[in-house]
C-alpha cells in the first residue's frame, strides 16, 4: 500500500482560538479522512479526530500549528483543515453562529 504524507503550517484566525465549537468542528472534519491527523504547537502532538486533544493545545488567536497527516487522503486532509482553521471558521459562523 502506498502511503502518502502532507504537512502544512497554518496561524489560528479566530479571534476566540479554538474553543470548544471550533475543536469539535475540527474533529468532525478530520474524521472524515482515512488518514492519521495530527496537529502539533511546540512539540505538543494530538489527535485532531479527538475534541478534548484539540482543547489541550490551548490555541489561542494568532497560534501557529503544525497539522500532519499519513495515509491516503493526507493531502486533502490537510488541505480542508487548513482551510478551516486559517479561515476563522467563517462558512461556519455564517450557517451555524458559533
Amino acid at each position: 500500500m502506498d502511503e502518502h504524507s502532507a504537512t502544512r503550517s497554518v496561524c489560528v484566525t479566530n479571534l476566540r482560538g479554538l474553543h470548544a465549537r471550533p475543536a469539535e468542528l475540527i474533529a468532525k472534519r478530520a474524521m472524515e479522512f482515512k488518514s492519521k491527523i495530527e496537529i502539533i504547537r511546540d512539540g505538543h502532538r494530538v489527535d485532531a479526530k479527538s475534541i478534548l486533544h484539540i482543547l489541550t493545545l490551548g490555541a489561542e488567536c494568532g497560534t501557529e500549528l503544525i497539522l500532519e497527516a499519513q495515509g491516503t487522503d493526507a493531502e486533502r486532509a490537510i488541505d480542508a483543515l487548513a482551510e478551516l482553521i486559517g479561515g476563522d471558521f467563517a462558512a461556519f459562523y455564517q450557517n451555524n453562529q458559533i
